[in-house]
């Protein structure tokens, strides 16, 4: 693995330096660098926004349609297909970044597009559990086609925009998580309006946004190969090369940390909520908490946090808050809280683990940029998200039955609390050549 340019990484952390320290003395830049943004990153960006209002329109509410609300599905094989569209998207990043790197993002993107709307389409219309395996299994391996191409190319366009504007990429692909974000948000909304018809209808909605991304990509995407090094290389040598890349392993161990950690919000959050107040009815208005949280607040933070941190720091910061987050909870289970005061440990850990989120994604994804080539950041990024994705899947298992287990229940949210500092001890050793 070729290092990064010495002079050229101190100049951009000088420029980084500086242009942070800059917006902190403007107010209500967050809206002015949205808008200034060159116009195929505000595609990108917005392409994230309509992509996630699209997703979230219907998969939330895919296993009451497979359950007692529309197939009759059992609990464990509702169970199993959320699982396999989970596998089928995470687990398969590391092709859709492959091809990118290949192909270039604008075929990749496309086929996502399609293949969502196909999804989306058979959905709808599955009334048999090999109909709906196939179509989520459809469903998720367009995301994993579409996310690593647009992902990688907003890395890639980050980095150009830093060089020739100065402004940090961090910010640059902080208003890329702030955008699919709002489309979280957006998303549910949208969909708890369309089921009042029905889930078929609330599928069609989805098939809908993914035409217009598909035409807004057809249209305005350039086409054309990504750059390639004068040497060539296979991709299974350049998969090898990768793994190889001792840093880069310790920044996906840091991340999938911090993404088991984030995946306790439909694991953990769920239990506390219900201990509180003996239902999941509260459950809602927290998602909700963490999506305008990071809509209103990504850009400020990362403009400070750009001012005052590198990018490895503030990846160890957002994991050290994350752990909080835990141990707010663990902390105050002895009180045994319920009712509303019982929803404030909860609601503590929404907002720690979304500052913490708001740190640790725009950082890793700049580190990205700063350990992996340029011409192979689509299988870097689609590593990144596989290999976090594997250590979520396997750790999931293990805090399900941590939290069902004999421990505790504080004890068990103090045992949560760890694994994000485990992910930061790794973190701490990604060294960045400057």
């Amino acid at each position: 693995m070729s290092a990064p340019d010495e002079g050229g990484t101190r100049r951009s952390h000088e420029r980084q330096e500086t242009a942070a320290a800059g917006g902190l003395r403007n107010r209500g830049r967050s809206l002015r660098q949205m808008r200034e943004l060159p116009p195929l990153l505000k595609l990108l960006a917005g392409s994230q926004l309509a992509f996630n209002v699209g997703f979230y329109a219907v998969l939330p509410y895919l296993a009451e349609h497979l359950g007692d609300g529309g197939l009759g599905m059992a609990g464990w094989l509702v169970g199993l297909v959320l699982g396999l569209r989970t596998f089928s998207q995470q687990g398969l990043f590391v092709v859709g970044g492959a091809l990118t790197d290949r192909f270039g993002p604008r075929p990749v993107v496309l086929a996502g597009c399609v293949l969502r709307i196909a999804g989306f389409v058979w959905l709808g219309y599955a009334g048999s559990t090999a109909g709906v395996v196939g179509a989520v299994v459809v469903v998720g391996f367009a995301a994993a086609l579409f996310s690593p191409a647009v992902e990688s190319e907003t890395a890639r366009q980050a980095v150009r925009h830093e060089e020739v504007t100065g402004r940090p990429r961090a910010g640059t692909l902080a208003v890329f998580s702030a955008a699919g974000q709002a489309g979280a948000f957006l998303g549910p909304l949208l969909g708890s309006l369309l089921l009042l018809a029905d889930f078929r209808t609330a599928c069609w909605a989805g098939v809908a946004v993914f035409v217009a991304v598909l035409a807004g990509h057809w249209r305005l995407l350039p086409g054309g190969r990504p750059v390639r090094p004068p040497h060539g290389g296979e991709p299974a040598g350049a998969r090898r090369e990768l793994l190889g890349n001792g840093r880069f392993l310790l920044l996906c161990l840091a991340y999938g940390s911090y993404l088991l950690g984030y995946n306790q919000f439909y694991l953990a959050l769920p239990q506390e909520v219900v201990r509180a107040t003996g239902s999941q009815s509260a459950l809602g208005w927290l998602f909700a908490l963490s999506s305008l949280f990071v809509v209103t607040a990504q850009l400020p933070v990362t403009r400070a946090a750009g001012a005052r941190l590198d990018q490895r720091t503030a990846l160890l910061v957002g994991l050290g808050l994350v752990a909080c987050g835990f141990g707010c909870v663990a902390a105050a289970a002895p009180l045994a809280l319920t009712g509303a005061p019982g929803l404030l440990p909860a609601a503590a850990y929404v907002v720690l683990l979304t500052l913490g989120q708001m740190l640790v994604v725009p950082a890793a994804r700049s580190l990205v940029t700063e350990l992996v080539p340029e011409h192979r950041l689509g299988l870097g990024m689609g590593v990144l998200s596989s290999v976090s994705g594997v250590l979520v899947l396997a750790g999931s298992s293990a805090t399900g039955a941590l939290l069902g287990g004999p421990l505790p229940y504080g004890a068990a949210w103090a045992v949560l609390a760890v694994l994000p500092l485990l992910g930061a001890v790794a973190g701490a050793a990604v060294r960045v050549r400057r």
